[in-house]
């Protein structure tokens, strides 16, 4: 009896010990290793993203196409520890936004993330802070060698706390979209793709067209660093993705699988059409089929076959094919066409998805159209419309906001000498 009495003791002393091993074990160091890899390379994107867009751009304003992105990944890293991630992943608010619960992290730390419980809350945290880092990054290219970098960085915080974070809880925070209409998205068809597009050309349209566009050539200057670009988006598409798995798991293998198949179906099929309608394949045409590619798979990447997302990225590389080369005569100056490849891209994608999805290939997924579902293309288009509206309006308010206060457009002198100079009194080239 007394031996017993001392087990039962021992097991008291030490059970804030045992309870803490408990909780702890829940924590899958594989799962950790693969978020922790993943996060690292969806950061790589957003500089890839800086020498994709900054290739394209003219020589006078290499530099601050490029620091338009670099400069986001500091900024908007800080925001996300401070109010980003509480209004997306806080505690849900009426399935509109989150909670300040977790306001400058107060309450998140290496305990598990209750959105994925088998990695630390700080890790799922960050993952998703990188995401919130390349979406704004992408709209810059609809107004690059045009805007004021103050008031870019103001509008860049102002659409990151007021658009990004509550659609984003919307889809994945467990917000409306996610939770009661039930749209699928797996990693940023309609949070990223679709609204940086629909931001990007409302910014445009108000920012006005670039001088001498579309009569004065403006051609990229330095295309083998946009190839460069195109090669880092693809390689940190792998985290963007697969990492979306949350887990080091066969859906992980799945969606990287679906990643890179999409890409090279893209690609493909974008130097095809380019070689047929313009008579010449272009490098600069097989990059922006291939991220045409990744956008388009992104929203299905966990939901559907290898087989699927060969379609998938054949449609995504002939319709952005078609809708950046119908630019011109619509009259719009995206400088970057961030509409006719993350627009008309995450739409197909999502839109896609609503067509393809198997829950043979994710049980945790729906069924689309081609297996027997049409519910989930129409609850797709729901979600797709809302996401448009609301980052319309909201993308529009920002700007005349800002417009009206500080100005968003560099001088025409200072725009004939470039950002590079005007903005940040330095030059991307010496020689």
């Amino acid at each position: 009896m007394k031996s017993k009495t001392c087990i039962f003791s021992v097991l008291l002393l030490f059970s804030p010990v045992i309870a803490a091993a408990a909780e702890a074990s829940t924590i899958d160091t594989g799962d950790t290793a693969w978020l922790l890899m993943s996060t690292a390379l969806v950061m790589l994107m957003t500089p890839g993203l800086a020498f994709f867009y900054g290739g394209m751009s003219r020589q006078k304003n290499v530099l601050g196409t490029i620091m338009h992105s670099f400069i986001l990944l500091c900024v908007i890293s800080v925001v996300w520890i401070l109010w980003g991630y509480t209004l997306d992943f806080g505690p849900d608010k009426a399935g509109i936004i989150g909670s300040f619960a977790w306001f400058g992290l107060s309450g998140v730390g290496q305990e598990p993330a209750p959105m994925a419980p088998t990695v630390p809350h700080l890790l799922f945290m960050m993952f998703q802070g990188m995401f919130a880092v390349i979406t704004p990054a992408l709209i810059t290219g609809a107004f690059a060698e045009r805007i004021k970098f103050s008031s870019f960085l103001v509008f860049s915080i102002l659409w990151v706390t007021f658009v990004y974070a509550p659609l984003a809880h919307w889809v994945w925070g467990g917000g409306w979209i996610g939770t009661k209409l039930g749209a699928l998205d797996f990693a940023g068809g309609t949070v990223v793709h679709i609204s940086s597009a629909v931001a990007a050309i409302t910014a445009a349209v108000v920012i006005g067209k670039r001088r001498g566009y579309p009569h004065e050539p403006m051609h990229p200057h330095n295309l083998p660093m946009t190839i460069l670009g195109a090669a880092l988006l693809w390689f940190g598409w792998f985290g963007f993705n697969a990492g979306s798995a949350l887990a080091a798991n066969g859906l992980a293998a799945l969606a990287f699988v679906t990643t890179n198949t999409a890409a090279g179906a893209a690609a493909t099929a974008w130097v095809v059409a380019e070689w047929m309608h313009r008579k010449k394949p272009t490098a600069l045409g097989a990059v922006s089929g291939a991220v045409a590619g990744l956008v388009a798979i992104t929203p299905a990447a966990g939901f559907v076959s290898p087989m699927s997302a060969i379609l998938i990225g054949i449609g995504g590389g002939l319709l952005c094919y078609i809708a950046v080369n119908l630019k011109p005569k619509l009259g719009y100056d995206d400088s970057l066409d961030v509409l006719g490849i993350h627009g008309v891209g995450g739409t197909w994608g999502a839109i896609a998805t609503g067509l393809f999805a198997s829950t043979a290939v994710n049980p945790a997924g729906k069924n689309g159209l081609f297996f027997g579902d049409s519910s989930l293309l129409v609850t797709q288009a729901l979600a797709i419309l809302a996401t448009y509206l609301f980052v319309f309006v909201f993308t529009l308010a920002i700007l005349k906001a800002i417009d009206w206060t500080m100005g968003l457009r560099i001088s025409e002198e200072d725009e004939v000498t470039g950002l590079d100079q005007t903005q940040h009194g330095e030059s991307g080239y010496s020689f």
